[in-house]
């Protein structure tokens, strides 16, 4: 009997090491990769890549959606920055750089898009569903509150029932 509980504690040991190394080796598995997709400067010039930077944080990553391709590491943001600086090193202004985006991947693609009428559903689209949100819950709770009635009993049905819990003869119902 002592040598299957021995057996169960060396087992539940190695079992509870093995686990964390496993977790360790992952976790450091994780912190490579995460260094390895790191931001590489593009131009060996560090004026050149602070102005691909600069044109950068104006454009959104069409991958990630919520960030710029200054801050991207997908495929197609670094592909974006390479493609910003080629434009600058063909003597490009940052004004045609962002024009060429935009005629190529559309308003979309500015991270800080033009208020006009193309656009318009993107700047007042979140406006008018909290407004359509707060109107539905609005009217749902008009709804209960005209649906809740409240029971109004008379005398005879109170003392009625205080009889019948000082008696307790509903117990005796309850018991047949």
């Amino acid at each position: 009997m002592w040598r299957i509980k021995i057996f169960a504690q060396s087992l539940h040991h190695w079992f509870s090491r093995e686990m964390l190394l496993a977790v360790a080796l992952v976790s450091m598995s994780q912190i490579v990769l995460a260094q390895s997709n790191m931001a590489q400067p593009l131009a060996k010039d560090p004026a050149l890549e602070a102005r691909v930077m600069d044109i950068a944080k104006d454009l959104r990553c069409l991958v990630c959606q919520n960030e710029t391709i200054a801050g991207s590491h997908a495929d197609l943001a670094i592909d974006f920055r390479n493609q910003i600086q080629d434009q600058l090193e063909a003597g490009k202004s940052k004004n045609e750089i962002m024009q060429y985006m935009v005629d190529r991947y559309g308003d979309f693609v500015l991270y800080k898009p033009p208020v006009k009428s193309s656009t318009l559903v993107l700047w007042l689209g979140p406006f008018l569903l909290l407004i359509l949100c707060m109107w539905t819950l609005w009217r749902f709770i008009k709804k209960q509150s005209k649906t809740k009635t409240v029971a109004v009993f008379s005398d005879q049905d109170l003392s009625q029932a205080r009889a019948m819990l000082e008696s307790k003869a509903y117990l005796k119902k309850d018991a047949e």
